[in-house]
C-alpha cells in the first residue's frame, strides 16, 4: 500500500518492523510517549496513564527510565510491540518479531502474541523461524517462489509432503 504509517495506524492496522524501531536516543516511556502524541482523542494525564498501562502489560516498567539503545533485543522488542499498541490497533503485522532475540525471548514474544490474540488483536506474522512460528500460529501459510503452496493448521503444514520436499525437510519435526 501506499498509505504512510499514520494513516494506517488510523485505520487500526499496527507494524513492528524487523528492523530496530525504537528511538535510541529517547527512553523507554519516552518512546511509547511518541506514539501516544498521535492519539488526538486522549489529553496529557490519560496518555501517561496508557504509557504506564502499556510498560506494565509488556514487562518493562522497570525500564522506564532506560535509553532505547542500551535495550537487549528482547527488551526492544517488547517495547517496539507497546509501541504498535499505542495506536490501539485492531490488527498488527509482525515482521520477523523472533529475530536477533535469545530463547528467553523468543518464549516470551510468543507469550505476548497469545496474550493479543486474546484481547482481539488480528496478528499476522512473518518469520524465517519455522519451528517457532508453527509454534505460536493458529493458521500459516507457506510461499515458494511468490506462491501459497500450502495454508493450514501447523499440523496440516506439517503433514504436507509438497512443503516438507519443498521447504521443511523430511526430518523436520516441532
Amino acid at each position: 500500500t501506499e498509505l504512510p504509517m499514520h494513516a494506517r495506524a488510523r485505520q487500526g492496522i499496527g507494524y513492528l518492523p524487523q528492523e530496530p524501531s525504537v528511538f535510541r536516543k529517547l527512553s523507554v516511556h519516552e518512546n511509547i510517549l511518541s506514539i501516544l502524541e498521535q492519539r488526538r482523542e486522549l489529553n496529557r494525564k490519560a496518555r501517561l496513564a496508557l504509557a504506564t498501562e502499556l510498560m506494565a502489560e509488556l514487562h518493562v516498567e522497570h525500564l522506564a527510565d532506560q535509553l532505547g539503545v542500551s535495550l537487549s533485543g528482547g527488551e526492544r522488542r517488547r517495547v517496539e510491540i507497546a509501541r504498535a499498541l499505542a495506536a490501539d490497533p485492531k490488527f498488527i503485522l509482525l515482521d520477523e518479531p523472533f529475530a536477533g532475540v535469545d530463547p528467553l525471548s523468543v518464549a516470551d514474544i510468543q507469550r505476548i502474541i497469545e496474550h493479543l490474540r486474546e484481547r482481539g488483536i488480528g496478528v499476522l506474522l512473518t518469520d524465517h523461524n519455522v519451528q517457532v512460528t508453527l509454534g505460536t500460529c493458529s493458521r500459516a501459510y507457506i510461499l515458494n517462489e511468490g506462491r501459497v503452496i500450502a495454508a493450514g493448521s501447523p499440523q496440516v503444514i506439517l503433514s504436507d509432503q509438497i512443503v516438507r520436499q519443498v521447504y521443511l525437510g523430511e526430518s523436520f519435526h516441532l
